[in-house]
C-alpha cells in the first residue's frame, strides 16, 4: 500500500495550525459613523504588567495602521483592553495496546490506558473603543487563548496575531 504523505501531512499541519489560533471575534454599533473618528486617547489596560505594554503596543500600531492618530487626552475615540487569564485543565490520554482485541478479533490482548491532566493558564483579551462624547461602546473585539502561560516564549507572537486579526476589518464600514 502506498501512502501519499503530502495528502496526509499538509492537511495535519494546517488543522494543527489552526488549533493553536486564538479565536477572535469583533462586534460593533452598526448606526456609529467610524468615519468621524481620527483620534484616540487610552482609558487604560487592566493586565499583568509585562503585558500592559505590549498590548498597548499592539492597539497602537493597528490604529495608526488605520490611520488614527493617539493623543494623550480628548481624543475622539477612547480606548481600553482588559487582559486576563484563566486556568484550563487538559486532559492527555495514552492507550497501550487494545484492550479485548487481538489481530484476528476478540480475545488475546490487554492495554491499559494512562490519562494525565495538564493544568494550563490560557489568556483572553478584550479591546472595548468607545464614543468620547458620549461614552458609548462602539466597538469590541475579544480573543480567547490569546496568550499561554505555559509556553511563554511564544506569547508575544501570538498576541499580537490576535490583535492583528482583530482588527483586520477596522474599522468597520459606516451607513451613509
Amino acid at each position: 500500500m502506498k501512502i501519499n504523505f503530502s495528502r496526509t501531512l499538509i492537511p495535519l499541519a494546517v488543522l494543527a495550525i489552526v488549533a493553536f489560533a486564538a479565536d477572535v471575534s469583533v462586534d460593533y454599533n452598526h448606526h456609529a459613523d467610524f468615519s468621524r473618528f481620527h483620534t484616540y486617547s487610552w482609558m487604560g489596560v487592566q493586565a499583568a504588567a509585562l503585558w500592559q505594554d505590549r498590548i498597548t503596543q499592539a492597539v497602537d500600531s493597528q490604529l495608526a495602521s488605520k490611520g488614527w492618530t493617539k493623543v494623550p487626552s480628548g481624543g475622539d475615540a477612547t480606548v481600553s483592553a482588559i487582559g486576563r487569564t484563566t486556568e484550563q485543565d487538559t486532559m492527555e490520554t495514552f492507550y497501550n495496546g487494545f484492550p479485548g482485541w487481538g489481530w484476528r478479533g476478540w480475545g488475546g490482548g490487554t492495554g491499559i490506558a494512562t490519562t494525565n491532566v495538564i493544568p494550563e493558564r490560557i489568556g483572553n483579551l478584550t479591546v472595548d473603543i468607545f464614543n468620547s462624547a458620549d461614552k458609548q461602546l462602539i466597538w469590541r473585539g475579544m480573543a480567547s487563548e490569546a496568550i499561554s502561560a505555559n509556553k511563554p516564549e511564544k506569547n508575544e507572537k501570538k498576541m499580537d496575531e490576535a490583535v492583528d486579526k482583530m482588527f483586520k476589518n477596522f474599522p468597520p464600514p459606516s451607513k451613509g
